[in-house]
């Protein structure tokens, strides 16, 4: 029942295809570099003018881990670790953050209460050898979240996250089939690895109204592969 702006940093077309795949009417699409200042501040007013509030926000825009991006600190040079550093902070952090301020500032000033999920990692807790700065930004959003849930309670908006570990999306489809495939799958107990859609019933569950109780909690979603 939800309508919905489906945000994209740069492939418009799967974001058609996202759009295609909702039900009911008046949904959005909606693009821009959340790592630029000025281009998230556009993504938020113009989310708020397709749908005329807004009283849910998942931050799911990332920079992910990648063969190209991976910064071993053993292994990478100055100048691969600052570009991998500068696009996850920017990206992972700091856009996440201004989108939060100023979807917040919407919500207080709408004064219906409201709903925020980041989407943060496993990766959080245990590390991430080949891309620390995955970690760290990921780390850093969860942390954030928890500032958030403190602040914004008063006003009736609950601020979650969720840290899933390996998930079966098309961007790891090439890994799970590799021969490190067996290996990942058997991080779980479970002999498998999580699914988008596992992910997502977790989501809609910390933004509907019967959650608001959790607010401030980072939800572990990895199949007990890592516990803490």
């Amino acid at each position: 029942g939800d309508r919905v702006v489906v945000h994209y940093g740069r492939d418009r077309d799967a974001a058609q295809q996202t759009l295609a795949s909702l039900e009911g009417s008046g949904h959005a699409v909606i693009g821009g570099d959340l790592g630029d200042p000025v281009e998230a501040q556009r993504v938020v007013e113009e989310a708020v003018a397709a749908l005329g509030s807004l009283d849910i926000l998942v931050n799911n825009a990332a920079v992910a881990p990648s063969a190209a991006n991976a910064h071993r600190v053993d292994s990478a040079s100055y100048a691969e670790w600052q570009a991998a550093w500068s696009a996850m902070v920017s990206v992972n952090l700091l856009g996440a953050s201004n989108v939060t301020m100023l979807v917040a500032q919407h919500m207080i000033e709408r004064g219906s209460g409201g709903a925020i999920v980041n989407v943060g990692s496993r990766g959080a807790f245990r590390g991430e050898a080949d891309h620390p700065a995955y970690a760290a930004t990921k780390a850093g959003l969860q942390a954030f979240g928890q500032s958030m849930a403190l602040v914004l309670a008063p006003h009736g908006i609950s601020v979650t996250s969720v840290a899933p570990g390996m998930v079966a999306t098309e961007r790891q489809s090439a890994k799970l089939e590799s021969e490190q495939g067996d290996s990942i799958r058997g991080q779980s107990p479970f002999g498998r690895v999580g699914s988008p859609e596992e992910v997502a019933d977790a989501v809609a569950y910390l933004t509907s109204p019967t959650a608001v109780w959790a607010s401030g909690t980072v939800l572990d979603l990895n199949g007990a592969s890592y516990f803490r």
